[in-house]
């Protein structure tokens, strides 16, 4: 398979490509994602045109600038019944997301982007469906309270590979799809690239 240029900061899709013996160098590409979003939503794009366009905009930000390079970009949200949810920026934000998800079933998505020469060659976009289980304010506060800041703000508001899964009733899809990183088919496609 061919080394790859993940366009993000997220040690978690780092850890998953490594795992996968996948070489990978990181270059963050420091997207601002919030105008983005703020403009996609005024034009009611739904919450995975958003993931999309915004793992999209990353790896042709990255591979702009390194000739003949496959980049990764990456993007994961969820979707509250056509509601986007983004990563909290407080946790008073997280314990708000938190309650908001208490109880009810919503999805998260994660869409990938490979680009070249800074152009998309390929993208795949994997839905996982998760069923939060009811809590009380004290409750949610006291799990919130057992995440560092680092992994809080890092990976959205649950760490499915840790202490996230107690959260949930149900959880239909792919584990690494929830981590931000649909690896089964990023591979399929780095294997015909040989």
């Amino acid at each position: 398979m061919p080394d790859i240029i993940l366009a993000s900061k997220s040690k978690v899709r780092k850890e998953i490509l490594d795992t996968h013996n996948i070489n990978t160098k990181v270059e963050v590409s420091n997207v601002d994602e919030d105008p983005i979003k703020e403009s996609l939503l005024k034009e009611k794009a739904s919450p995975e045109i958003i993931s999309k366009n915004l793992a999209e905009l990353k790896a042709n930000k990255v591979s702009q600038k390194i000739n003949n390079a496959l980049v990764l970009g990456a993007d994961s949200v969820i979707d509250l019944t056509g509601e986007l949810i983004s990563k909290p920026e407080s946790r008073e934000e997280a314990l708000n997301i938190l309650k908001k998800l208490n109880g009810k079933k919503h999805s998260l998505i994660s869409s990938v982007c490979i680009s070249k020469n800074g152009s998309m060659v390929w993208n795949y976009t994997d839905k996982a469906y998760l069923t939060m289980k009811d809590f009380s304010e004290n409750e949610l506060t006291t799990y919130l309270n057992k995440i560092s800041d680092e992994a809080l703000y890092a990976y959205n508001v649950y760490q499915i590979e840790g202490e996230g899964r107690a959260l949930f009733s149900n959880i239909d899809g792919d584990e690494d799809t929830i981590m931000g990183l649909p690896i089964k088919k990023i591979k399929e496609y780095l294997k015909l690239q040989k």
